[in-house]
């Protein structure tokens, strides 16, 4: 917060100057310190590119929070604050709990966009079914509409009241984003989308996160007759109970599929939708298929997907191809799938293969760089590096060891990771000890400082003291940890190691796997933990 102390000073810069200050910091502490200290301060901190948009939430962790905890600070904002610029406002981002407060200060006339983060059913029903709200500002004037749920996997059921009755309360949207809070969560939202109430005649772009593939046919059976951009997250991929539709779309623009898990039936599912789209401009796919005889490759993409679409314009895309080699010889090098992307003059492709003698199983990736991938999986040493500053979740696996270095090229190539699953049987061949290197060892310390959840149960120990030794890895607090016992308990010397120490204090949940027995000093070791 400005101190108003400082007022005098600032009347002595001229208003340009002044305008250049506050662009620079947050607008709502700029309104709280100086809205009403004099006519002059108030004519440019009411500026409407200053004020238009206000963001009452912060990001903390892995979680949304209100920017002002205090009461004294909201009840200022609504009892003085917003009714005195309320014409400005156009765009409100508001905590679920202070919403009701904040949308009853004032009238706001030119508001057309909603941010709702952090909901549950009991603060929804209390919301829309306020006949001030539903019959005013939310069916007269909100066309874009953000909403975050807050709700564990036991309330799955409550997500769907909340989603089913967002176009019989918001009659005008044509921007809806509909997810879950918090990103570690992947539960997908369960949409009661078979009734014909979950339905829109204005929708224009749709951000959703949905639980299975049903519903994104669902989405795409008529009843959003107006949608041009469709971004779908999907938690899996089934060919069972899914509803015949074959439809043309010819609105729809672009469209963006993702899914973090494996599908089995790509030729049968993913294709035909695909072929349904007949005007299509940009098309994202973030996706993982079993094949059976060959890997997908520039062949097949310009074959199969790109002579579909003549009006194709961006086509953005990570295929991670997975596929049983059965003691083939003679199987597709790196070298071979580039080949495949000569035609590609204006894309960047990365591409590069991996086989796995004891699974007997090979692996491609390819994806257009950059990327605005939000998952990868199964990374191996043949990582080629790069940047990816959408990844939220990662995993991690090979049949050959993952030494230091790897893990510095992980935390620079993935800066905002949130998860992270590490499986890999091999130790290390380099293992060092870092505090008698000569140059700064510092440097060397992996450093993950968006890291909500690790699991490294199915890990060598080298990788435990990898992730847990304070001179190799630097993490933030509130760590979800999975994690082996017994391998626990050996690197960490029965709980007593004073290398393991720090970042076991920076766990805030423990999943032990194998066994039901547990030493006393656990918990002491783990003082800030919930254990299971």
């Amino acid at each position: 917060m400005l101190c108003s102390c400082s007022c005098f000073e600032l009347n002595d810069l001229t208003d340009e100057i002044l305008l250049l200050i506050f662009e620079k910091l947050d607008n709502l502490d700029i309104l709280y310190s100086l809205h009403g200290v004099n006519k002059r301060l108030n004519k440019i901190i009411h500026d409407p590119l200053f004020i238009s948009s206000l963001n009452f939430v912060k990001w903390s962790s892995n979680k949304f929070l209100n920017k002002f905890s205090s009461h004294v600070i909201l009840n200022r904002y609504c009892l003085q604050i917003l009714p005195d610029i309320s014409m400005k406002i156009k765009w409100l981002y508001i905590e679920s709990s202070s919403a009701k407060h904040i949308l009853h200060a004032a009238d706001y006339p030119n508001l057309y966009g909603l941010g709702l983060y952090n909901m549950k059913e009991k603060t929804a029903r209390r919301l829309f079914t306020d006949k001030n709200l539903s019959c005013g500002i939310f069916k007269k004037q909100i066309t874009r509409l953000i909403i975050t749920i807050d709700e564990k996997k036991k309330d799955l059921f409550t997500k769907v009241k909340i989603c089913s009755c967002i176009f019989s309360i918001f009659i005008n949207l044509t921007h809806l984003t509909f997810s879950e809070s918090s990103f570690e969560n992947i539960v997908r939202l369960l949409i009661d989308v078979p009734f014909r109430s979950f339905s829109s005649s204005s929708l224009l772009v749709l951000n959703i996160k949905i639980q299975s593939f049903s519903q994104c046919l669902y989405l795409l059976d008529g009843r959003f007759s107006q949608l041009q951009t469709l971004y779908v997250d999907l938690a899996k991929v089934l060919s069972i109970d899914l509803p015949e539709n074959k439809v043309k779309i010819p609105n729809l623009k672009c469209f963006v599929l993702s899914c973090p898990w494996e599908i089995s039936c790509y030729k049968e599912l993913i294709l035909p939708l695909l072929y349904r789209m007949t005007n299509l401009e940009k098309l994202g796919l973030y996706l993982t298929f079993y094949v059976k005889d060959t890997f997908i490759d520039g062949n097949h993409i310009k074959t199969n997907i790109l002579s579909h679409m003549p009006q194709l314009n961006i086509f953005a895309f990570h295929i991670h191809s997975l596929m049983f080699i059965n003691n083939q010889i003679n199987l597709p090098s790196k070298e071979d799938i580039q080949e495949t992307f000569i035609d590609f003059k204006h894309t960047k492709i990365i591409s590069y293969v991996d086989y796995f003698l004891e699974k007997q199983i090979g692996q491609c990736h390819i994806y257009s760089y950059p990327s605005e991938m939000q998952y990868y999986q199964n990374i191996t040493n043949h990582f080629p590096g790069g940047l990816y500053q959408y990844v939220r979740l990662i995993s991690l696996y090979d049949e050959h060891p993952f030494e230091h270095e790897f893990f510095i090229q992980i935390s620079q190539s993935f800066p905002f990771l949130e998860s992270l699953t590490l499986i890999n049987n091999q130790s290390q061949k380099y293992k060092q000890s870092y505090k008698s290197i000569n140059y700064d060892y510092n440097s060397s310390i992996v450093k993950y400082n968006h890291l909500i959840t690790l699991d490294i149960s199915k890990a060598h120990e080298d990788y435990i003291e990898e992730f847990l030794f304070n001179t190799k890895t630097y993490f933030h607090n509130n760590i979800f940890l999975d994690i082996n016992y017994k391998s626990l308990e050996r690197v960490t010397h029965n709980f007593t190691r004073d290398d393991t120490r720090i970042n076991c204090a920076k766990i805030n949940e423990i999943i032990l796997v194998g066994e039901k027995t547990y030493s006393r000093s656990l918990q002491d070791y783990f003082p800030t933990a919930i254990i299971h």
